[in-house]
C-alpha cells in the first residue's frame, strides 16, 4: 500500500492486526469506539449457501487505530449491535447497503446516521457506482492491494495477509468522508447528500416481500397474464422457501424450472417430471407444494395489468425517451454529474410511456431536474 505524503492518512494500524475473540477486549474496544465522533465500518460475509448472508467479519476504525472483530468467536453481540445502533455516532461505509443487509440480525434495524462514500462521491462527480479501491487512488493517491478478494472468511485461522486486507477496509475511510464532504459542501450539495442517507436508513428499504420476488424475473411483464400470475405465484412460494430454510432461492427452484413451469401449468405430479426441469427427487419432495402454487394463481382472478417494464417501445416511446435522455445529459453536464445518478434509462423510458415516478424522481432530484423536466413530472 502507498500514499502520497501530502494527502490524508488512515488511523495507524495495530502492530500485530489481532481481531477480537473474547468479551473484555470488545467491551474495552466498544467503550473506545463508542466515543468516537464518527466509526468507519466495513464487514466481510459469506451467502453462497445460505439465503442469509453469514456475518464472517467486523472491520471498525476511529481516528486511534483500526479494529478487527470476530464474530464467530462467543462474543457478546449485543455490545457490538449497540455500537452500531448509536444513533449519536455517524457509521462511514462504502456502499452501505449491502453491509447494512448483513448487519440487521445484530442490530434488528438499519444503521444511522450513516456516511456512505459511495453515494457521497457519486454526488461529487464520480461515477454512480466507483469501487472503494478506485475511489481511494483518485482522492487519495492510495493504492490498495486486493489480492485477498476471494478469501473464505468464515475459515479460521484468518492469515495476517486477510487480515491486512480486512484492515485496509476501513483505514481510510474517515479521512474519505472528511475530503468528499468537503467537497459536497462546497458545491452545495450536503442536502442532496441527506436525503440519500435518509432513504438508505429507511427500514421499508430492506423489507423482504415473497408477493414481489416475481419481479427478479427479467421480463416478466410482457408474459400472458395467466403465465405471469402463474409465475408470480412460484416466485412468492420460493422466496417464502428460501426464508425459512435458508437456502439460496436457485436451490430451491431454478429461474429456468419456474419459468418453464409456469408455461406449461402442470396439473398432476406426473405432468410436473415430464417437464425435465426439476433434479432427482426434487419432484417427489416439492411437487405436492409447487403444484398447489400453480392451481392456486389458476383458481384466482387474473393479476392487474402491470407496468411494462422493459417491454419493447413503440416508435414513438423511443423517440420520446430520446429526447428525454438528451435533456437530461444536458442537465447532468451542467451539474458535473453521470446522467444516472439524475435519472436511470429506463427512468427515462417510463416517463416515455406517461408514467408517474413520483417515488424516484422526487426530492433533490426533483429541484436539479427543475423546469427541464417539468411537464413530465408534474
Amino acid at each position: 500500500m502507498t500514499a502520497d505524503c501530502n494527502l490524508p492518512h488512515g488511523p495507524p494500524l495495530a502492530p500485530t492486526l489481532e481481531p477480537i475473540t473474547d468479551d473484555a477486549a470488545l467491551a474495552a474496544a466498544v467503550e473506545r469506539l463508542g466515543a468516537s465522533p464518527r466509526l468507519a465500518l466495513d464487514t466481510e460475509f459469506m451467502r453462497e449457501r445460505t439465503y442469509y448472508a453469514e456475518l464472517a467479519f467486523v472491520q471498525l476504525a476511529d481516528p486511534a487505530g483500526v479494529v478487527l472483530i470476530d464474530p464467530l468467536a462467543a462474543l457478546d453481540r449485543g455490545k457490538l449491535g449497540a455500537l452500531l445502533t448509536g444513533e449519536h455516532q455517524p457509521k462511514v461505509l462504502h456502499a452501505a447497503r449491502q453491509d447494512i443487509e448483513v448487519l440487521l440480525p445484530l442490530t434488528g434495524k438499519p444503521l444511522g446516521p450513516l456516511f456512505d462514500t459511495q453515494v457521497a462521491a457519486a454526488l461529487a462527480g464520480h461515477a454512480p457506482q466507483i469501487g472503494y479501491a478506485d475511489l481511494l487512488a483518485r482522492e487519495l493517491g492510495v493504492t490498495l492491494d486486493k489480492g485477498q478478494a476471494r478469501t473464505d472468511w468464515m475459515r479460521r485461522p484468518l492469515s495476517p495477509a486477510q487480515l491486512a486486507y480486512a484492515a485496509d477496509d476501513v483505514r481510510y475511510l474517515l479521512p474519505l468522508a472528511a475530503r468528499l464532504e468537503e467537497r459536497l459542501a462546497t458545491l452545495g450539495r450536503l442536502d442532496w447528500f441527506h436525503e440519500e442517507m435518509a432513504a438508505l436508513a429507511d427500514p421499508a428499504l430492506y423489507a423482504v416481500e415473497p408477493a414481489e420476488a416475481w419481479r427478479r424475473f427479467k421480463g416478466s411483464e410482457t408474459l400472458p397474464p395467466r403465465e405471469l400470475a402463474r409465475l408470480r405465484a412460484l416466485a412468492a412460494w420460493r422466496e417464502a422457501r428460501a426464508m425459512r430454510r435458508n437456502l439460496p432461492r436457485g436451490w430451491v427452484l431454478s429461474d429456468e424450472a419456474a419459468r418453464a413451469i409456469a408455461r406449461a401449468a402442470p396439473a398432476s405430479l406426473a405432468a410436473l417430471k415430464s417437464l425435465e426441469v426439476l433434479p432427482g427427487g426434487a419432484a417427489d419432495k416439492l411437487g405436492a407444494e409447487i403444484l398447489a402454487a400453480v392451481a392456486a394463481a389458476e383458481a384466482a382472478p387474473a393479476p392487474p395489468a402491470e407496468p411494462r417494464g422493459d417491454a419493447r417501445p413503440s416508435p414513438e416511446e423511443r423517440e420520446r425517451t430520446r429526447r428525454l435522455g438528451d435533456r437530461l445529459r444536458a442537465v447532468a453536464s451542467g451539474l458535473g454529474l453521470a446522467p444516472e445518478v439524475l435519472a436511470t434509462q429506463r427512468d427515462l423510458r417510463r416517463l416515455a410511456r406517461g408514467e408517474r415516478l413520483d417515488e424516484v424522481l422526487d426530492g433533490w432530484r426533483r429541484r436539479a431536474l427543475g423546469a427541464t423536466f417539468a411537464d413530465e413530472l408534474g
